[in-house]
């Protein structure tokens, strides 16, 4: 190995949620929007917030919290959304929307500070792939391809 060759390197955001982050490519993220209440969709699921309107379309909102088996957090002036492109298409031109508690923070990741952490494990059918350990903090990283799964799903017109 050559130690004056420059490690890859990674920009991402971490996203504040109540108890965890997510850890997101920053390529992915589209905007930062002020908390709106979501129009909900009757028989979804708890993690499945509803649609917000955004770009004149109306885009799905999803809890992170809820998907990870936990309450979706009270509103609070800290409270964003955070637009995000998927990485595979579904509704709403391929967008979907997250609900955080604050801004987003950029990081920039290398091999160096970033390591996998298996202190916990999610279910396959999740939209999580895993956690992982960078410096002090204990990022999720989501599963772009299962979350648009389980949004089609429950935006499937019967």
């Amino acid at each position: 190995m050559n130690p004056t060759a420059a490690s890859p390197e990674l920009y991402c955001l971490l996203v504040p949620l109540h108890e965890d982050r997510l850890l997101l490519p920053r390529s992915c993220v589209t905007e930062v929007v002020n908390y709106q209440a979501p129009t909900p969709m009757e028989g979804a699921p708890p993690w499945y917030l509803g649609t917000i309107a955004w770009g004149g379309r109306r885009v799905p909102l999803v809890s992170f919290e809820a998907i990870c088996g936990r309450t979706p957090p009270r509103m609070s002036g800290r409270t964003r959304i955070v637009v995000m492109q998927g990485i595979t298409g579904f509704t709403a031109g391929g967008h979907f929307a997250v609900l955080t508690q604050g801004f987003p923070q950029l990081v920039r990741l290398s091999p160096d500070v970033i390591h996998a952490d298996n202190s916990r494990t999610f279910d396959d059918r999740s939209g999580v792939v895993c956690q992982v350990r960078m410096v002090n903090e204990y990022p999720i990283v989501p599963d772009f391809e299962r979350l648009a799964e389980m949004i089609a799903e429950e935006t499937r017109v019967a």
